[in-house]
């Protein structure tokens, strides 16, 4: 397979601890910093598979803090530097253990939930008479708990939020007028470049000054689903499948392989023609979501480049 990086081992001067997520590695440093790496891992049904896929980090890496870049003005982040194409570097924060998720069009587990006959999710009802990718009257916020490693995020509801304590009212009306800010900004962009911003989920955490900002990753094809908007309406017209830029041809490849993360299930194997092959669409959906070309970052040595750029920053 080619260079990729799936695991690091770094020690950053001031170095308190170190988080392992799905797909990023998180150094604590002094209590003060996160040093975050997106490695190239790939994970789909909340497993990660076994293949790192060459500049999947780096490109979601850079869209992200691109896109934090591009709405700082509207919703603060914890975003202070990009020392590495695979690298962020920002507050420390205390995560809210919610996913805020938006959704504008039944996709996705919402529109698997709507087939079962379901017309309610996290406590919000759906329309009736809808089909799969119609675009809902209004956005709606479908919050999923935060799950530790390897277990699988669930639904909640804004009730069961607050009446759980997980976050209090003043905060949580804070995320959601957050959240609906970010998509719709995000659906702005997306259209300026002839896509739709579907669905997506953002993170947010508290600085130690008790500052509200988003975290992790914003408008990846990692956290959200676009659609083309070129013949959109004609497909939804036509009963077709909506053109899709999103994590989605993933998980449709392991489905047809007879894997959805359950147990017992094992996922096929992924030649290096595959892994290219999803290399390659991610770095279509990089040039689609920012309008610009990829350039690959030397990926020679990935874990020594990234050592040197974050240690000289952190000299700074």
């Amino acid at each position: 397979m080619s260079n990729t990086i799936t695991t690091t081992d770094f020690n950053f001067p001031g170095q308190k601890s170190v988080y392992r997520g799905k797909v990023r590695e998180v150094y604590n440093i002094n209590d003060e910093l996160l040093v975050m790496v997106a490695t190239d891992r790939l994970s789909a049904f909340d497993v990660v598979l076994p293949e790192g896929i060459p500049y999947k980090g780096q490109i979601l890496n850079q869209i992200a803090t691109r896109f934090m870049e591009m709405t700082s003005h509207l919703v603060p982040n914890w975003l202070i530097a990009t020392p590495d194409p695979n690298v962020a570097v920002g507050h420390l924060c205390e995560p809210f253990k919610v996913e805020m998720v938006i959704r504008g069009y039944l996709s996705g587990h919402a529109a698997r939930e709507y087939v079962l006959g379901k017309r309610e999710i996290c406590g919000v009802t759906m329309p009736e008479g809808l089909k799969e990718n119609d675009q809902f009257p209004e956005p709606i916020i479908t919050p999923t708990t935060k799950a530790d490693n390897g277990e699988h995020d669930a639904d909640i509801s804004r009730e069961e939020i607050l009446e759980k304590g997980i976050v209090s009212l003043e905060d949580y009306e804070v995320l959601e007028n957050y959240t609906r800010v970010l998509y719709n900004k995000g659906q702005e962009i997306a259209s300026d470049r002839g896509l739709i911003l579907v669905d997506t989920k953002y993170e947010f955490g508290k600085t130690k000054d008790g500052k509200i900002v988003l975290i992790d990753e914003i408008h990846t094809p990692d956290s959200s689903r676009y659609f083309y908007k070129e013949g959109y309406q004609e497909r939804q017209d036509r009963g077709e499948s909506q053109k899709q830029l999103s994590k989605e041809f993933v998980r449709q490849w392991l489905i047809a392989g007879g894997f959805q993360g359950k147990e017992g299930q094992q996922i096929p194997e992924m030649d290096e023609a595959y892994v290219n092959s999803v290399s390659e669409r991610y770095i279509e959906l990089y040039e689609n979501i920012l309008g610009e070309e990829f350039f690959k970052a030397d990926i020679s040595n990935i874990n020594e480049r990234i050592e040197k750029h974050v240690l000289e920053f952190l000299k700074q």
